[in-house]
């Protein structure tokens, strides 16, 4: 049975304190370099928070939460808890950033932006909830996911009814392509779910196939947020292109890295354990170039082990890094953000394109 609002709090109440602490988590005691006489390299950041500070876009952040908050009840109370139990656990919001950031290339409307950021938000969070229902997976983000805190069926509906608020935010938009760019996204991670990674052998197979799921699953949402944001500030055709290309470069540099932090990272800092790709059965780039580079038959068949040991799952994390799994995935990140930084050239220089830049710089940069 379904556990609804165990703690009996009125979850629309929070809305102000939410509003409250997104709009301080976005201000800075040390404020990011001055983006006078910006140069076009990338400068050093400690956070996304920071370079966002700098690009000055967090009042615009804080309304686009406020605005999924207030879209959020329904006519049912458990969807209604359910759903801002989910909005809670948001994140920095990287998405709808992008989609305020490309929008900042071009002529800025606050109404279309603020529409655009917050559907591909509502789509990012049904698609998450989706998949922690196919994953069995318990938390997300250090969270208690819907289908363990209510059951299955809360989960499923749940995710529908988000991708329904998403859907309605997109029938605000004057520009009618942002919804082709949605639907065509919401369309690859469909197709990206039931694609999954087969084989750790052959090589050319093994990365074709983790390539064409991380293109479908991540990258192609990122690359529907900056072209949604450069059409709702007028861009052209090529303008549009140039974004969306942006976006999809970011977006493979930016899973790519969450795979490799699957192996380097430490459980305080990910909220789960160093291998739990490999617990799952889940083939990534690290342990695709590892078996290439000559990897042992334990290291190979690890993903096939319904509940390999600890001892076996930490002797396959070390032989990925001793391998060299690690250093080539970080080096295909690095090349994606390279690309990245590319498509931003045709766009004159502003702290909106300097803020670009350094998110993809900060993407293979960062350590959760």
């Amino acid at each position: 049975m379904a556990k609804y609002n165990e703690d009996h709090t009125d979850p629309i109440a929070v809305l102000p304190d939410r509003v409250c602490m997104i709009e301080q988590q976005w201000s800075l005691s040390a404020p990011y370099p001055s983006a006078n006489n910006q140069s076009q390299q990338s400068r050093h950041a400690t956070s996304v928070a920071a370079i966002l500070e700098e690009a000055q876009i967090t009042t615009d952040l804080a309304s686009i939460e406020r605005l999924m908050l207030e879209r959020m009840p329904s006519r049912s109370d458990l969807l209604t808890d359910a759903g801002v139990h989910t909005i809670l656990a948001g994140g920095k919001r990287l998405r709808a950033a992008l989609t305020v950031l490309t929008a900042r290339l071009g002529r800025y409307n606050h109404h279309e932006v603020t529409h655009a950021a917050a559907a591909v938000e509502f789509i990012h969070a049904a698609s998450l909830v989706h998949d922690d229902l196919v994953d069995r997976a318990a938390y997300r983000r250090g969270c208690i996911t819907v289908h363990v805190r209510w059951d299955d069926e809360v989960a499923l509906m749940l995710g529908d009814y988000v991708f329904a608020l998403g859907a309605a935010e997109m029938s605000r938009l004057s520009d009618r392509r942002i919804i082709a760019f949605y639907a065509e996204a919401v369309q690859a991670i469909v197709a990206g779910e039931l694609n999954p990674v087969t084989c750790v052998t052959p090589f050319a197979v093994a990365r074709q196939q983790y390539l064409y799921k991380t293109r479908c699953k991540t990258a192609e949402l990122f690359a529907a947020a900056c072209k949604a944001g450069m059409a709702a500030g007028g861009g052209s055709d090529a303008d549009i292109e140039a974004a969306g290309c942006y976006g999809q470069a970011l977006g493979m540099a930016f899973q790519i890295v969450d795979d490799v932090l699957d192996f380097v990272g430490t459980e305080a800092v990910l909220g789960k354990p160093a291998g739990n790709d490999l617990r799952q059965g889940t083939i990534t780039l690290p342990l695709i170039y590892a078996v290439a580079n000559g990897g042992s038959s334990a290291l190979t068949t690890i993903v096939q082990d319904p509940a390999p040991t600890d001892t076996a799952l930490h002797a396959a994390v070390a032989e990925v890094i001793d391998r060299g799994g690690v250093e080539r995935a970080c080096d295909d990140a690095q090349e994606y953000t390279r690309q990245a930084m590319d498509h931003l050239n045709r766009f004159p220089a502003s702290r909106a394109r300097q803020a670009l830049i350094d998110l993809a710089a900060f993407v293979v940069e960062r350590q959760q």
